[in-house]
């Protein structure tokens, strides 16, 4: 019987963090928390074993797109929306550890390497939507601003209420980690993270930024919005 990767990760992290929690005494959620460190620590190191720089995400021959049924999500109070003015002025930063730091509009962003792939998105909810993004591919960024070899993480950060997401290097040079600006054949709307957004299948859905502002190349992680409120940081497919 064959077993999907996906969900092979998705069970054994489960089990291991249900065996430790079942192992907990009377030291309650502190000892639980330390255990689930540790959890997640072992989850990651499974993960990043498994994972295949070469592996390419497709959707399944027939799946229909998603399209507007595709799920909206924020963390600002009100859809994250730029006016008029703010649009025209926006900028993407490529910088961090890098040579040639970038600032890059939306018209720049488009006229370099695009890639267009239809991909599935998986949300760590257990659902899984179908979309054909467009965009560049984030190792075009990294080459573009000379990103240095030593760093080994990189942070996505957007206007949405500061929210943002660190990931592993390999993880975002990935040939699918894309800065994306059009999504099923049209540009981003507000509702899916215009004017771009960062995409991958290689991560669950909470790591994929939208709204994005700044790409940042950095010697160590720097947790995330939800990385920082218990959710798994890797968050590998």
């Amino acid at each position: 019987m064959s077993v999907d990767r996906r969900d092979f990760l998705r069970a054994g992290g489960a089990s291991l963090a249900a065996a430790l929690l079942g192992a907990c005494d009377a030291e309650g959620p502190q000892r639980a928390a330390r255990l689930l460190e540790y959890a997640q620590r072992k989850n990651e190191s499974l993960e990043r074993s498994l994972f295949r720089h070469t592996a390419m995400d497709h959707a399944k021959p027939g799946a229909l797109a998603s399209g507007d049924a595709f799920p909206s999500y924020f963390v600002s109070d009100a859809v994250p929306a730029l006016d008029a003015a703010a649009s025209a002025a926006w900028r993407l930063e490529v910088g961090g550890m890098v040579s040639r730091p970038l600032a890059l509009s939306l018209d720049d962003l488009m006229r370099l390497e695009r890639r267009t792939q239809r991909v599935n998105h998986y949300c760590v909810e257990g659902w899984t939507a179908v979309a054909e993004f467009t965009g560049v591919p984030l190792r075009e960024l990294a080459r573009l601003a000379g990103a240095d070899p030593k760093a080994g993480y990189v942070d996505f950060q957007s206007f949405d209420d500061d929210y943002h997401e660190s990931w592993d290097a390999e993880s975002a040079m990935h040939p699918q980690t894309l800065v994306v600006y059009a999504k099923d054949g049209a540009a981003l709307t507000t509702a899916y993270g215009a004017p771009a957004r960062v995409h991958s299948p290689v991560k669950l859905g909470y790591k994929n930024t939208k709204y994005l502002t700044k790409v940042v190349f950095l010697p160590e992680r720097n947790g995330g919005y939800w990385s920082d409120r218990g959710y798994e940081w890797y968050a590998g497919l």
